[in-house]
C-alpha cells in the first residue's frame, strides 16, 4: 500500500465566490462534484469530493464556516465521481475512513494518516471488478467499526447489494456478503444505497425492482452485518418504472435510533420510518436527511434549487444545484453541501429552539 502525501491543489479554489456567512447563506468552497462529509468526535469536520481523476479533501476546524486549503487523498485512474457516485467518507475513533470506486468496478478504502496525509489500505471488492455501477454508500458507529455496501455484478452480471465490514477503522475489510439480491433478477440499477450503522445495528436503503416498481426497501442486521433480516418495503404505494430514476434517497437515527428514509416516487418527496405509512413533505429529488436533537431535517432538489425543510415547517432555498447532502454540526446547526456547475457549495444553518 501506498502512503499518499496531501498537498494543496491551488488553482481549484480559483473562481470561488465568497458571500457573508450567515444563516441559509450561499458560499463556494471549492471546483468539484459529488461532495460528502463527515465529523470526527473532537468536531473537525471533513468534506471530500471528486475533479477528473482526483479524490480531494478540506478540513474545517470551525463547523463549516471557514475551509482549509484542499489536500489531494489520492489519483485514482478513472475515478467514479459523478451523477451521485462519488467517493464516501465516514468518521471513527481514530479519525477519517473513505472509500472510492474506479470505473473497471473496484473499490479502494483510505484512511487518514495525519493532518494532510492519506493511505490507500485495501481493495474493498473480493472479487474483481464487479462494482461497475460505481454507487457506494459507507457508514460508521463511532468507533472503528465501518459497514461498506455497492452495487455488485457478481456471479449472473444482475446488481445485487453486497457490503464489507472493517473492524479496524479501515485499514482491512471482511470478506464480502450479500446483503439482498432480487427475486425479480435485479436491484434498480441506478440508484445510489444508503447505510447507518449504530452499535451493532447495520441498516441498509436501496431501491428494489420488484416486477417492474422501483420501490425503497430497508434491511436490518443486528451482528454487524454477519447476517440481514428479510428486507420491508418503505411506504405504501409503489413506483411502476420501465427505467431507473437514478435516486436513491436518504436515511438517519432519530433520538431513539429508529432509522429516519427520505426518498422519492414519481416527482414526489416521502418521509418515512419502518412499520410508519409515508408522508409527503415536498417535490423534487435527489432528497437527504439528518436529525439534530432529535428533529429531521430533510433537503432536496426542486426546480434546479436546493431546497431545505426546517422542523417548524419552514421551506428554504439555499441556491441553485444539485445532490444536496446534510450533516449535523452540533445540537442547533446543520451543514448543506451540494454542486452546481461543477463548484462545490456549502451553507450553514441554525435549527430554532422553539422548533
Amino acid at each position: 500500500m501506498k502512503l499518499l502525501l496531501g498537498i494543496s491543489v491551488l488553482g481549484l479554489l480559483l473562481g470561488c465566490k465568497e458571500k457573508k456567512y450567515n444563516d441559509f447563506s450561499d458560499r463556494v468552497i471549492a471546483r468539484g462534484a459529488m461532495p460528502a462529509v463527515a465529523i470526527s468526535q473532537d468536531g473537525a469536520l471533513l468534506l471530500t469530493f471528486a475533479s477528473g481523476d482526483s479524490i480531494l479533501s478540506m478540513r474545517s476546524g470551525d463547523e463549516g464556516k471557514n475551509f482549509a486549503p484542499i489536500v489531494l487523498v489520492d489519483t485514482l485512474k478513472d475515478l467514479v465521481g459523478t451523477s451521485m457516485r462519488g467517493p464516501q467518507i465516514a468518521a471513527t475513533s481514530a479519525g477519517f475512513a473513505m472509500i472510492a470506486c474506479d470505473k473497471s468496478g473496484n473499490i479502494f478504502s483510505y484512511t487518514k494518516m495525519g493532518t494532510n496525509s492519506w493511505r490507500q489500505t485495501a481493495r474493498i471488492n473480493d472479487v474483481d471488478t464487479v462494482a461497475k455501477e460505481g454507487f457506494l454508500g459507507l457508514a460508521s458507529n463511532g468507533r472503528n467499526d465501518l459497514f461498506a455496501v455497492w452495487l455488485d455484478l457478481r456471479s449472473d452480471q444482475r446488481n445485487k447489494i453486497f457490503g464489507a465490514s472493517s473492524t479496524d477503522g479501515g485499514r482491512s475489510w471482511s470478506k464480502n456478503i450479500l446483503v439482498y439480491a432480487s427475486p425479480s433478477g435485479a436491484v434498480c440499477d441506478c440508484c445510489k444505497p444508503s447505510v447507518s450503522v449504530n452499535g451493532k445495528n447495520v441498516f441498509v436503503m436501496f431501491r428494489n425492482n420488484l416486477d417492474g416498481n422501483r420501490d425503497i426497501y430497508l434491511i436490518h442486521s443486528a451482528d454487524a452485518g454477519s447476517k440481514f433480516e428479510p428486507a420491508e418495503k418503505m411506504g405504501k404505494g409503489s413506483w411502476k418504472l420501465d427505467g431507473c430514476p437514478m435516486d436513491g434517497g436518504g436515511m438517519a437515527f432519530d433520538k431513539n435510533d429508529v432509522p429516519q428514509t427520505v426518498w422519492n416516487r414519481k416527482g414526489t418527496i416521502y418521509a418515512s420510518s419502518p412499520g410508519i405509512a409515508e408522508k409527503a413533505i415536498g417535490s423534487g429529488r435527489s432528497c437527504t436527511i439528518t436529525a439534530v436533537d432529535g428533529k429531521n431535517i430533510y433537503a432536496w432538489q426542486e426546480d434546479g434549487e436546493v431546497t431545505v425543510l426546517m422542523p417548524n415547517g419552514i421551506k428554504k432555498k439555499l441556491g441553485k444545484g444539485r445532490l444536496p447532502v446534510l450533516k449535523a454540526l452540533n445540537n442547533r446547526q446543520v451543514l448543506c453541501v451540494w454542486e452546481n456547475d461543477n463548484e462545490i457549495h456549502r451553507a450553514v444553518m441554525t435549527v430554532l429552539s422553539s422548533a
